[in-house]
């Protein structure tokens, strides 16, 4: 499904059928809204099993219907962050590219993106988007998988065949985001820092920031990087030190900390530099390598508004 809203509307929909969705659901996919697209009309229902809420709007510029289940928590504290725009909704998967010199595996959920690239020449030139779910089963089964995966696909169906398995789903249909022009080309400021030290330390902040933006600031320059997070409502706050080794201006960004955490848990290098071009624009994290590597990871993250 594709179309476009207010943000605000939207938002107003969300936060009120959301009210019945439970804290204790005993059932994980109660836990997300069920959004169903027909003509210009988009209707959102939740329910905890014993109360069904049901809301609709009005949308514009539907290129295509469906329906799909999104999780509630990440959908209002995402919209949360935007001022009042015309949002383009497009539930996308993982991107994977297959060219002659190599395969590029893309995702993004509007707030960061991940882009992995492996160099090698492969059978099939041409693309396709995975959905989420079969991403995720994907990424279980290929842990204990230690011999090729043959992969077969059209342009609605793909067929991954493993030693012991065999996935069989139906692909998402339409065009991928051009990610490439989200990419900052040009990012005069870099950081080179200890992964874990930076995590231990984001996640120590983040203990008191607030509950609701997990807003981290952080200030860069001379070689160190400040990081502070505050709860205003509560009148307690945090701040800590890292080290770093850093060329370029001072910088002030803020970032949520949750982001942040889940990006610098899944580098898997000691060291990582980020890159950064200023405040509101996003910043590039990727693993440093002591030698060359046949594959390349990088995350975008964006950055979040720091308060006067």
């Amino acid at each position: 499904m594709k179309f476009t809203v207010s943000s605000s509307t939207l938002l107003s929909l969300l936060a009120t059928t959301g009210k019945v969705i439970s804290n204790k659901n005993t059932l994980p996919i109660l836990d997300y809204f069920l959004l169903e697209l027909k003509g210009s009309e988009l209707k959102v229902t939740t329910s905890d099993l014993e109360t069904t809420l049901m809301g609709s709007i009005a949308v514009e510029n539907v290129e295509s219907e469906g329906s799909i289940a999104a999780p509630a928590k990440l959908m209002l504290d995402s919209l949360k962050e935007f001022p009042e725009l015309p949002l383009t909704i497009d539930m996308n998967g993982i991107y994977i590219n297959l060219s002659e010199n190599a395969a590029t595996f893309v995702g993004t959920d509007a707030h960061k993106l991940v882009k992995y690239e492996s160099e090698g020449a492969c059978e099939a030139v041409s693309s396709f988007i995975l959905p989420k779910k079969p991403a995720a089963l994907l990424k279980a089964v290929l842990q204990k998988e230690e011999k090729p995966v043959e992969t077969a696909f059209d342009s609605k169906n793909a067929v991954f065949r493993l030693s012991t398995h065999t996935l069989v789903c139906r692909l998402i249909e339409g065009n991928y985001p051009n990610y490439n022009a989200v990419i900052p080309a040009n990012n005069p400021n870099k950081v080179l820092v200890d992964r874990i030290e930076l995590l231990n330390g984001i996640r120590r902040v983040a203990v008191c920031s607030n509950p609701t933006t997990n807003l981290i600031r952080m200030d860069i320059g001379g070689n160190k990087i400040d990081l502070t997070a505050q709860d205003i409502d509560f009148s307690v706050s945090a701040n800590e030190t890292i080290a770093c080794s850093y060329e370029g201006q001072p910088v002030t960004i803020g970032f949520k900390s949750t982001f942040l955490v889940e990006i610098l848990s899944n580098i898997e290098t000691p060291t990582v530099v980020i890159e950064l071009a200023d405040s509101t624009r996003a910043g590039v994290f990727k693993p440093v390598y002591d030698d060359k590597q046949p594959s390349s990871t990088l995350m975008l993250l964006m950055p979040m508004m720091i308060n006067a």
